[in-house]
């Protein structure tokens, strides 16, 4: 049942993502802020995928490479740097916020606040382990699409962006997972390991999907 709701997911992630990128670059920009703060906020969730014990939020942060690489592809590396930027501004706020929530003292007829607390309560580690590998990552990503951009001028963008996901998610697994997740679960190296196998079959589906669509959708605003 997990395997299918996983590609669902995939599918609705994918789906969204071009409409965001049919829609322009506004649109684009916000949907990878919201992708960044789904993953932060849903990563706690672990669950059972092909018999590998991973979390449930992986999809968002390699949503989050697609768009952003969307957004350097036709709109340049400045406007994605621009985007990084503002998804940190986003996620300093949320943290903030999500800790003003839950010290509100709750009504007696409240019987939501042990709920917040658990979610909310390991928030400003993971928003802090999380803004500084989104940043390492995002800005590491940005450079190695350019890179191979500018050695593959004739790779499909469907290539490029599946060998610069491959990269970034690689370091963003270790990075988070250490930096984030110590502590919270049972083992750090088969999280590392398990997790990086299902954003690698992620990836890999992803890649045929990304093809086709990029051929038969456009931004509704001019490219540069």
């Amino acid at each position: 049942m997990n395997e299918c709701i996983f590609l669902f997911h995939i599918i609705i992630i994918l789906a969204f993502t071009l409409i965001s990128f049919r829609l322009g670059k506004t649109a684009l920009g916000s949907w990878i802020c919201i992708q960044a703060l789904c993953a932060n906020l849903l990563v706690l969730k672990q669950v059972v995928l092909f018999g590998l014990h991973v979390t449930c939020s992986d999809v968002f942060a390699i949503g989050g490479i697609l768009s952003l690489n969307l957004l350097q592809e036709n709109y340049g590396p400045k406007v994605a740097q621009k985007i990084i930027k503002q998804c940190l501004c986003f996620m300093l706020f949320f943290a903030v916020l999500s800790q003003i929530h839950i010290f509100y003292i709750p009504s007696d007829q409240d019987s939501t606040q042990s709920a917040y607390q658990l979610l909310f309560a390991p928030a400003p580690r993971l928003l802090f382990a999380s803004l500084l590998t989104f940043f390492i990552v995002q800005k590491i990503d940005v450079l190695v699409f350019a890179r191979l951009k500018a050695r593959m001028p004739s790779a499909s963008f469907a290539l490029r962006t599946s060998l610069s996901l491959l990269f970034s998610q690689l370091l963003d697994t270790i990075l988070f997972t250490c930096i984030g997740l110590y502590g919270l679960i049972s083992s750090v190296f088969d999280m590392i390991i398990l997790s990086f196998l299902i954003k690698a079959l992620v990836i890999a589906t992803l890649f045929p999907l990304t093809s086709l669509s990029k051929k038969w959708i456009q931004p509704k605003d001019p490219l540069i």
